[in-house]
């Protein structure tokens, strides 16, 4: 069984929250991450997003274009294959993966403001309680923090 988080943004966006996340996902434990996204045009844009998003540094990454999955603490794709043998799984803007056996932890990140993202994460929601994971609902407060809720 596998802890499947789904982390309801509603004043934040995914650029504002998937870095933090990710740097709290690597730097335990030498953890590995992996980011799915819905689209390759996604994964190009957060791609360059990683490089640049802060001033105090950068997440080393990778995606296709860079190759070496193996040494890529965190890979973004569009593919369901834990090619980098990721710990953590994201998944962002659609992302789905059939099976999450394999990974510690999945976060499913969506944006109340989407209304495709919101409801590709109903579905996910759906399949990953019928698989009898380990599911939490994580809602974004006023003031960014998360609130854990029993309603999704």
């Amino acid at each position: 069984m596998t802890e499947v988080r789904f982390y309801h943004l509603t004043n934040n966006s995914i650029e504002d929250v998937l870095p933090l996340m990710l740097e709290r996902a690597v730097s335990r434990d030498k953890k590995r991450a992996m980011v799915l996204a819905g689209s390759v045009d996604r994964v190009e844009y957060l791609s360059n997003y990683l490089w640049i998003y802060s001033d105090k540094g950068f997440l080393p990454h990778g995606s296709k274009e860079d190759g070496r999955p193996d040494m890529q603490p965190i890979w973004l794709t569009d593919s369901a294959e834990n090619i980098n043998e990721a710990n953590i799984l994201f998944l962002v803007d659609g992302g789905f993966m059939d099976c999450v056996n394999g990974f510690d932890l999945v976060c499913n990140i969506f944006d109340s403001r989407d209304s495709n993202a919101l409801l590709s994460a109903r579905k996910n929601w759906d399949h990953y309680k019928k698989q009898e994971n380990e599911l939490t609902y994580w809602q974004q407060t006023d003031d960014g923090k998360w609130q854990k809720d029993s309603n999704f």
